[in-house]
């Protein structure tokens, strides 16, 4: 189960550096995780100040 980015996002860019794989990327207005490719570790959700990554 890949995680998604919801819309709380503030676009600060903290879950894109944690990344191991670089699955999350900028998108329009919030930031944006390619499902295909994230491996469901939670680096993302653990350095989100608004706990925008969530479990898809």
């Amino acid at each position: 189960m890949a995680y998604v980015i919801k819309d709380s996002c503030i676009s600060c860019g903290a879950c894109a550096a944690e990344c191991p794989v670089s699955c999350i990327s900028e998108g329009d207005g919030i930031y944006v995780i390619d499902g295909s490719a994230c491996i469901d570790c939670g680096s993302c959700a653990g350095v989100c100040p608004v706990d925008a990554p969530q479990p898809e």
